[in-house]
């Protein structure tokens, strides 16, 4: 028996042993997150102080992404604290600074979603920013990698076809005066100058969305600065308040300067 025990405590002190250098390895790499997060702050929002968002503000992604270059993150705003913008981080993607929505008067900012690429394991936050210019974060770490360098489509001239097309559909009933969900897609291959060409082998020029703006009936929704982290094809769920049947219109444009236009009547046939 007591060679038993012996054995036994032997076996516990190489498990404490080989468990002590993965925490430490766990500290590190949460030390190097946290000081990450300080420098992203300090550079975007500087002088500013940033307070946690909890009951204002949550950040969703999956935990483990089955596609790094498509990873759906959704945002939601609870209450009625005013907010009047949303800023989404990867904080260590090329670029982490993802997308900035400004909302205007017919926006409902309360559920906001997306699609991005992400380049390795990282923590993302959004950033609400309130009417009194207060900031809110609420951070998601999300294991994925390679998103970045992820091709946009087989080929170069594939992606590039209908560039510029949008589709607009409703994903709840149109009532006037009552939040309506709406779901945007523009086929834009956002080619962000990290992606190789599947045939030339050689680097592919970025091109990407910049900047998408919409509006009904000439007031508007929201307007959104973007950079290269922004998915192939980008595809962004809102929420709006019509006041009555009318058209919404989206103008996006893209890093070579070229403008994209669609109107759509609402709520349709």
């Amino acid at each position: 028996m007591g060679l038993i025990r012996h054995a036994q405590a032997a076996a516990v002190a190489c498990l404490a042993i080989a468990v002590l250098p993965l925490a430490a390895h766990a500290d590190d790499e949460d030390a190097d997150r946290g000081a990450r997060w300080k420098q992203l702050q300090e550079s975007i929002f500087p002088h500013r102080q940033m307070q946690d968002g909890g009951g204002i503000i949550s950040v969703d992604a999956p935990p483990r992404a089955l596609d790094a270059a498509l990873v759906p993150v959704e945002v939601q705003i609870s209450g009625n604290h005013g907010v009047k913008g949303v800023y989404l981080i990867i904080d260590d993607n090329p670029a982490p600074l993802a997308a900035h929505f400004v909302f205007g008067p017919k926006a409902d900012p309360h559920d906001l979603k997306l699609r991005v690429r992400v380049n390795q394991y990282t923590n993302i936050h959004a950033i609400a920013e309130t009417s009194d210019g207060h900031l809110y974060a609420s951070t998601k770490f999300v294991k994925a990698s390679g998103g970045c360098s992820a091709p946009a489509g087989s080929d170069d001239a594939a992606a590039l076809q209908d560039i510029g097309r949008m589709k607009l559909r409703l994903l709840s009933p149109f009532s006037a005066g009552k939040p309506v969900q709406a779901q945007l897609m523009i086929r834009h291959p956002n080619f962000n100058g990290m992606q190789m060409n599947q045939i030339t082998r050689f680097y592919t020029p970025a091109r990407f969305i910049r900047t998408i703006d919409a509006t009904y009936n000439g007031g508007q929704v929201f307007h959104m600065d973007a950079d290269i982290s922004l998915s192939t094809d980008p595809v962004i769920t809102f929420g709006f308040v019509p006041h009555e049947k009318g058209q919404m219109k989206v103008v996006a444009l893209d890093s070579n300067n070229t403008t994209f236009d669609h109107s759509f009547d609402l709520p349709g046939s």
